[in-house]
């Protein structure tokens, strides 16, 4: 897929991947949405999407559009996904970033582990995904074909390498990036007759709000230390180029990539 002017909607996008993201592709000459929980944040990503606010080689489109999105709520969803077709036309790439981060072990000091917090882990990562990705694809599904190949859309979602090697405390988060991994082929598998791909990629330790917020710092800086090459966490916009390299070669299809430096995470 050619993303110079096409429509591409990034979830999550206001701040680490997600911005990340949007910016590599505003950069390639996509029409950017950016959809976010937090509104204020995102209409201000929206905004600051430049050269400069992201570390890019080249200005980006002025196009931008930021938008609050529920990934959790279905009517949300379709909003969304209408405000962005009447703003820059119906979305042909969607990639799904956004994501909670939650440590608890199922059996802990104090008990058993609180199920709300295991429960909306998955509502979040999984079904949230889920349902961006069924809207979306439902919508991509009326779209005219392009290219020799007939492409109608495609669908980046993102899983994490705790799906295949999650930590002790990580269960709620490595179930729920384990069920966006296990999404990936039967999805591609169903839209084969649209014209539209699905594709996941598996990120290790990037450098993210989830991961420097979100984890005490000593386990932030014993992940770095398990880094194999290159001995650093990942940068954000590497995870944006590859979700360009996937819409650029039409051939990467019902596939989870590991963006990882060759990290395997140990048991703790």
């Amino acid at each position: 897929m050619e993303v110079t002017g096409v429509s591409a909607l990034v979830t999550g996008a206001a701040s680490g991947l997600g911005a990340a993201t949007a910016g590599v592709l505003a950069a390639a000459g996509a029409r950017v949405a950016l959809l976010d929980r937090d509104e204020d944040r995102v209409v201000a990503q929206a905004h600051a999407l430049g050269r400069e606010a992201l570390g890019l080689a080249c200005d980006v489109t002025d196009e931008a559009l930021g938008l609050a999105c529920d990934v959790t709520d279905e009517a949300s969803v379709e909003a969304a996904l209408a405000a962005v077709a009447a703003a820059h036309g119906p979305a042909r790439l969607v990639v799904n970033c956004a994501g909670i981060v939650s440590i608890g072990r199922l059996v802990g000091r104090e008990g058993p582990l609180d199920m709300a917090g295991f429960r909306r882990t998955i509502e979040v990562n999984l079904i949230g995904t889920a349902t961006m990705m069924s809207r979306a694809a439902h919508h991509m599904a009326g779209l005219a074909p392009l290219g020799p190949d007939g492409e109608r859309g495609l669908i980046v979602n993102t899983a994490s390498i705790a799906a295949f090697e999650g930590q002790i405390g990580q269960a709620a988060y490595a179930a729920s990036k384990g069920g966006v991994a296990a999404l990936t082929l039967p999805a591609a598998r169903e839209f084969v007759r649209l014209g539209i791909r699905v594709m996941a990629i598996a990120p290790g330790v990037f450098e993210t709000p989830m991961v420097s917020d979100g984890l005490p710092e000593e386990v932030r800086q014993a992940l770095i230390a398990k880094c194999q090459f290159p001995p650093r966490l990942g940068r954000p916009e590497e995870f944006g180029r590859l979700v360009l390299a996937l819409a650029e070669n039409p051939m990467l299809n019902g596939e989870i990539i590991r963006l990882d430096g060759a990290q395997r995470l140990e048991p703790r």
